[in-house]
């Protein structure tokens, strides 16, 4: 476990060098060890306070393949004045997602949960486009501290009456407002419907590589964090799951409503994410073998599909200086090979067959009806304002006629590429997807 640790120490040196090919190499190296390692070697995936079973290998994998990404995205930035900077953040962005993923206590992950704040936050006010980013920035702060704090004040509490914060050692006489204090943080970083202002401002004012690690991986930290504490707060999360599972289907719905109104494409993608991340909610607190294995599937699906969408709206953002459906229309005409990828983008956001989206939604549905058939409405509601958002963005951004063709280039083959990047792995893994069923 420490050598995988020592596998990331090993890239600081190349930050200072200000080698960018080089560090990228590594990078994609770390993640093909990262791939079979834990085939191979799972018995000696724990130490002392670092630890791995498959859910954190899979939010690991994610990570490292986001951030790979979120540097092949940002070459502008490589070539600028603050490159280094830039290779310096995402690295320990990467470093404290990886101890995140990996902590065997409660204490260690919230230090690491706290600390992924910071370099995403330089992101947002370090490469951000508007002067408005400050004000993102301080949303997504004190969002996260307000549901930090009772977490932080629950876990010493823990501490003091257990003497361990250990995942595995946690037996603890819990009452509502310890129950509430220990979800909080999770629910605001999903972020649960009534919790989810900061979300739509972080992604607007943040840079390309920002809005793929906020939809990637950092809304992820909830769910983990949510199928950790699930291991000893199963009796109150039985008890007021119907409260939790009731308000994420109402605004799972209300949300799916706002993204078929919205005109910035921007906005759109990140309350979809909403939509899904309230599924992934539902399916965590119906205790259901079943629906922790589909939030985590539909999380991993998510991570893919929400950050290859952001580069689709960069990608024309960049030539267009707008995000605004009225503006962007008839990209078919211009750009005609982009189109099959924004279409296999928008079908896997929507859950089409041989993407990991299908297979997520689908254990989640069935998770969903077992713990009560009065949810069957609200999720074909569901469903189908994820098909209708998603052919609506579609449709616009690519058919239609446009009076700002001077203006108009087509894509490089490294945007191509990043798309490309995406896909592969969201709808190739479709195809094994029995891999993930055997853990059930």
């Amino acid at each position: 476990m420490m050598m995988m640790f020592f596998e990331f120490l090993f890239l600081i040196p190349l930050i200072f060098m200000n080698n960018y090919y080089l560090f990228m190499v590594c990078l994609l190296l770390t993640f093909m060890y990262e791939c079979f390692i834990f085939t191979f070697n799972y018995s000696g995936m724990l130490s002392y306070f670092l630890g791995l079973d498959i859910i954190s290998w899979g939010f690991i994998l994610l990570s490292i393949w986001i951030v790979y990404l979120m540097l092949f995205s940002s070459y502008n930035y490589i070539n600028s004045n603050k490159s280094k900077e830039f290779l310096f953040m995402n690295f320990f962005l990467l470093l404290f997602l990886f101890l995140c993923f990996t902590s065997m206590s409660f204490f260690m992950y919230y230090i690491f949960f706290e600390s992924s704040l910071i370099p995403t936050l330089f992101l947002i006010f370090g490469w951000g486009y508007q002067p408005e980013r400050l004000t993102a920035g301080f949303y997504l702060i004190f969002y996260t501290l307000f549901g930090s704090l009772p977490l932080l004040l629950s876990i010493f509490y823990l501490i003091s009456v257990n003497g361990s914060s250990f995942f595995w050692l946690c037996t603890i006489d819990m009452n509502f407002y310890l129950f509430i204090c220990f979800i909080m943080a999770f629910l605001v970083k999903m972020p649960m419907v009534i919790f989810h202002f900061w979300l739509p401002k972080a992604h607007v004012e943040a840079p390309i590589s920002g809005s793929m690690i906020l939809a990637g991986v950092l809304l992820k930290l909830g769910g983990y964090g949510l199928i950790r504490v699930s291991m000893f707060l199963y009796d109150y999360m039985n008890s007021y799951g119907l409260f939790f599972i009731t308000l994420s289907l109402f605004g799972g719905v209300f949300c799916g409503l706002i993204c078929c109104i919205q005109l910035d494409m921007k906005v759109l993608v990140a309350y979809s994410s909403v939509c899904h991340m309230s599924l992934c909610i539902m399916g965590i607190f119906s205790l259901f073998v079943w629906g922790i294995w589909g939030s985590f599937t539909l999380m991993l699906a998510h991570g893919l599909c929400s950050s290859v969408l952001f580069c689709l709206v960069n990608i024309i953002y960049t030539r267009m200086g707008s995000r605004n459906l009225f503006l962007n229309k008839g990209y078919l005409i211009f750009m005609p090979n982009l189109c099959l990828f924004w279409f296999i983008s928008c079908c896997n956001n929507m859950g089409s067959p041989l993407s990991m989206n299908l297979f997520g939604e689908l254990i989640l549905i069935i998770s969903l009806m077992s713990w009560s058939t009065c949810c069957s409405y609200y999720l074909m509601l569901l469903s189908f304002l994820s098909c209708l958002y998603s052919m609506y963005l579609f449709s616009f951004v690519n058919h239609g006629y446009t009076s700002f063709s001077n203006y108009v280039f087509n894509s490089f083959f490294s945007d191509y590429c990043l798309v490309f990047f995406h896909l592969v792995p969201l709808n190739l893994v479709g195809l094994k997807f029995y891999l993930f069923v055997n853990f059930i």
